[in-house]
């Protein structure tokens, strides 16, 4: 808003306009006076001042509109030493500044069109890619990394041609990757095998949130990649995916940063393709079969208390196969279906990466089968019914959401298999007939995809209670109203009909 305009709404005397005129003119004088100060050589303190205060204002996009020009941005790359072409970050007396000026430039970014053109003019993410291989690999910087990855997701997220950008220009995928390895201080003990320390810290509050950034902005990056074409993608995507099964065995400061965290890395991992998957699970090694590593089956299926007590200090095993990371998704999983909310948000993804993990793995389905279908041994109590995960899922296959109802009914199918009888078996017939109907399989059969013959064994339980099972039958009204059998219902109908035919 310009004096003249401003003057204009003062003289007209309405107090609630005044006021707001006022403090307008008076927050954008602020802003431009600020800029003014920040091309001066003023002591480093003043310069962390203006910018705490332009944070702050940057967060009214009616303020933003005057003050974002090209030349103002410029002053705040500047600041952030995103301009800069010396290869390393020395002057620690500057780090709050430049941390500021990315703050600054986040809020400027997001709440401004113009910014976010600029940014596109001035190359950005280059810049800010550049900013990142400096301090990658330093700790002492962690507050850098983490503002100048968020600015870049918001990039990402904000303009579709940064993504390709980051992906192939700027080798995105490799740098943010790096930067996660970082941020986990992870060793190598294989080329897409980590050491997990079981008996070390927590990851930091700094580190935790730099990671958080980083998985965001590598979902951005690898939003479009489900088909790899390249060996050299092949091999990039499975050390990210090694790097996040390391994340999901890892916890931050408190529980709500861990699931946090967790919950990007499934987020990210559903970007993976899923023949690239397969780092998820390895071979045991030495150390760990030395250690004589529980296996799951081992347990009783009924003691889950015991279990988990065993599996926090123990490896989980299946087929000689190191399950810690599914497991780990598994148990998020459930903690996301007992939150009994935001469903779509929050439990779709992970349900989404299980179903392609166990389409994909066999060994993945099976561990899984094993751990959400074990032999059935209650055939006293409605599928639905219970605390168990299988019985969890079954309510969800008649949730009113679509979504949440087709990803979970999908979930139990891929398990079964695809078999339409093995999934009555686990589920019942009427929980089931949603999928059943949108595939075609009301009639029995099983899908299109191809899966291994291993057997299924039933319990003796089951064995006793199978022939007493009664199946659902479709039902219709008679013409009194009255409910029959759908076929003894047409039948009637048929009978009307031809007798109404006959007479005239």
């Amino acid at each position: 808003m310009d004096e003249e305009r401003a003057l204009c709404i003062v003289r007209a005397g309405e107090a609630g306009a005044i006021e707001r005129v006022l403090r307008d003119y008076s927050d954008k004088k602020l802003c431009e006076g600020i800029f003014k100060v920040l091309v001066k050589d003023v002591p480093t303190t003043c310069q962390v001042s203006c910018l705490e205060v332009l944070r702050i204002l940057s967060r009214d996009k009616k303020i933003l509109v005057p003050v974002t020009t090209k030349e103002n941005m410029q002053i705040l790359l500047r600041l952030a030493k995103l301009n800069e072409s010396d290869d390393s970050l020395e002057k620690v007396s500057e780090f709050p500044v430049i941390v500021e000026s990315l703050k600054c430039l986040c809020n400027i970014v997001f709440n401004s069109q113009m910014a976010q053109q600029l940014s596109l003019e001035l190359n950005l993410a280059a810049k800010l890619c550049n900013l990142l291989k400096k301090c990658k690999d330093r700790k002492c910087i962690s507050d850098i990394k983490c503002f100048d990855l968020r600015l870049l997701f918001l990039l990402s997220l904000l303009h579709t041609d940064i993504r390709s950008q980051l992906r192939y220009e700027l080798q995105g995928l490799p740098l943010l990757t790096q930067i996660l390895e970082s941020a986990f201080s992870i060793k190598w003990t294989d080329e897409y095998e980590s050491a997990i320390d079981r008996n070390g810290p927590p990851l930091s509050p700094q580190e935790t949130d730099c990671a958080i950034e980083a998985l965001k902005a590598l979902f951005n990056v690898t939003v479009d990649s489900w088909k790899v074409h390249k060996e050299s993608d092949s091999h990039q995507f499975r050390v990210m995916a090694a790097v996040l099964r390391h994340c999901l065995l890892i916890v931050g400061p408190t529980e709500d940063k861990t699931e946090e965290l967790h919950s990007n890395a499934v987020n990210l991992l559903s970007n993976v393709p899923v023949s690239c998957l397969d780092v998820l699970i390895c071979p045991l090694t030495h150390e760990e079969t030395a250690q004589e590593a529980t296996t799951l089956d081992e347990l009783p299926s009924n003691k889950t208390a015991e279990k988990e007590t065993v599996l926090k200090s123990s490896t989980v095993v299946y087929n000689g196969m190191n399950m810690e990371a599914i497991h780990v998704l598994l148990s998020f999983m459930e903690k996301r279906i007992d939150k009994g909310s935001s469903y779509r948000e929050g439990l779709t993804p992970v349900l989404s990466l299980l179903t392609e993990c166990s389409r994909a793995h066999r060994n993945i389905r099976k561990f899984l089968k094993d751990q959400v279908l074990p032999p059935l041994r209650d055939v006293t109590n409605r599928p639905e019914v219970g605390s168990t995960v299988r019985n969890k899922l079954v309510r969800l296959m008649t949730h009113v959401d679509l979504g949440v109802k087709q990803i979970a009914a999908e979930f139990l199918f891929v398990l079964c298999k695809e078999r339409v009888d093995s999934l009555l078996k686990y589920t019942g017939y009427g929980n089931a007939a949603g999928l059943l109907a949108a595939r075609g399989l009301l009639a029995g059969g099983r899908g299109d995809n191809w899966y291994s013959e291993d057997e299924d064994t039933d319990t003796e339980e089951y064995k006793n209670a199978k022939p007493k099972e009664e199946l659902l039958k479709p039902m219709g009204l008679k013409p009194d109203g009255t409910i029959t059998p759908l076929e003894e219902a047409l039948n009637q109908y048929s009978v009307i009909e031809e007798t109404s035919s006959d007479t005239d």
